[in-house]
């Protein structure tokens, strides 16, 4: 970050209600945003563990009429979110509220945005950031990674395409983010490393992010002390509420940092890697994370030191602290047992070429501290296949 104080133009306008039992809001907070009707987006996970009967039942007290898209798939698709807007254009006017992980949040938004532009389809994505506006969205993510519930796209997959790509408007970045821990109690060891880790590149990758400004870098630094600490306890003992809550709002605080700073290499490649095998990004992430700090080390000694000393690593003999940063980060990783070889995830070597290419013209990777190029990616990609 050589430029912090530049000047920029913030856009962290969003009403955030957290805390144990803040989901008995969801009523009030639908009526906020002028409608009294509520289509909500989930998963059919959150149907089987009762988490989403537990907030309709909410809707039922208060009398908010409301019908359910629970079909969003774990890495949602173009005609997944097709499909979920051509359900909320045929209930009408409502506030849609996202409950789920980062891809439901993410396939509500480009849901809410296509019901506004009746003719659009969800694989006009890079066509769609000057249509017109979407429904009014409110966030309640049940796990703590994403922080999809700060911004106003979603990273959705083009499956014809074989890439990922970017569907989002200033309209639909939620107007509330209802940020309740007890939805998240119970969440399986696997699934809370997956999503933690993600929360921790994304603090890590904003401190180092070409686009990293003072707020970023403020956001971004408690992210990686809060989810540091909390993830390994939460990862431990699920009903933890306590490091359930810490580990929620340091998610949040690491979207509010991305969605200023931009992210950087290993969102790159883990899009692409998700892309070619379907891989939980959080895992994506986590196969690559070390190897892509080992590479941007040179132009990001400075953040990876804010990162080290967030990750209350001591301070190193030999005073390399970005050498530091990747061991605590392949501490963690070694601690929530998440990193697997490519092989494992279900790439085929022949399959590497193409995710070195996608990762380099990813969008995110024009932030990464030390740019690469597409050799440099594949012989990334090998080392770790």
């Amino acid at each position: 970050m050589t430029d912090n104080l530049a000047p920029m133009s913030l856009d962290t306008v969003l009403r955030v209600e957290f805390g144990p039992g803040r989901i008995e809001l969801l009523p009030e907070l639908i009526a906020d945003t002028g409608h009294h009707r509520a289509f909500v987006v989930t998963d059919r996970g959150l149907r089987a563990t009762g988490v989403a009967d537990r907030v309709l039942k909410i809707l039922d007290a208060a009398g908010v009429e409301h019908t359910v898209y629970d079909e969003v798939a774990p890495n949602p698709s173009t005609g997944n979110v097709d499909a979920g807007a051509a359900r909320a254009r045929a209930f009408g006017p409502a506030a849609v509220v996202a409950l789920g992980g980062g891809s439901v949040l993410d396939a509500a938004k480009g849901m809410s945005l296509l019901v506004g532009n009746p003719d659009a389809v969800a694989a006009d994505a890079d066509h769609l950031w000057e249509a017109a506006d979407g429904l009014p969205l409110i966030a309640v993510p049940t796990t703590s990674g994403t922080g999809a519930e700060t911004n106003g796209f979603g990273v959705i997959e083009d499956a014809a395409a074989c890439r990922k790509v970017y569907l989002g408007h200033p309209s639909v970045k939620p107007r509330i983010a209802l940020l309740d821990p007890e939805l998240t109690l119970g969440l399986p060891p696997a699934a809370t490393a997956a999503t933690g880790i993600d929360a921790l590149v994304h603090g890590i990758e904003s401190l180092a992010s070409r686009g990293a400004n003072a707020f970023s870098v403020a956001c971004a630094t408690q992210a990686v002390s809060m989810v540091s600490h909390a993830l390994p306890a939460a990862h431990r003992n699920g009903s933890d509420l306590d490091a359930r809550a810490e580990l929620m709002m340091g998610a949040h605080l690491a979207g509010q940092a991305l969605t200023l700073s931009g992210l950087g290499l290993v969102h790159g490649i883990g899009h692409a890697l998700t892309a070619h095998t379907g891989t939980p990004h959080g895992v994506a992430l986590a196969a690559v994370l070390e190897e892509v700090m080992e590479f941007s080390a040179p132009a990001a000694r400075e953040a990876y030191e804010r990162a080290a000393r967030a990750m209350r690593v001591p301070a190193p003999a030999d005073g390399d602290w970005a050498r530091a940063a990747v061991a605590a980060v392949r501490e963690l990783s070694g601690t929530l047992d998440i990193k697997r070889p490519l092989r494992d995830l279900g790439a085929a070597r022949a399959q590497l070429p193409a995710m070195a290419s996608g990762a380099v013209t990813d969008a995110v990777t024009k932030n990464a501290p030390r740019l690469p190029e597409e050799t440099e990616v594949l012989e990334l990609l090998t080392r770790v296949y």
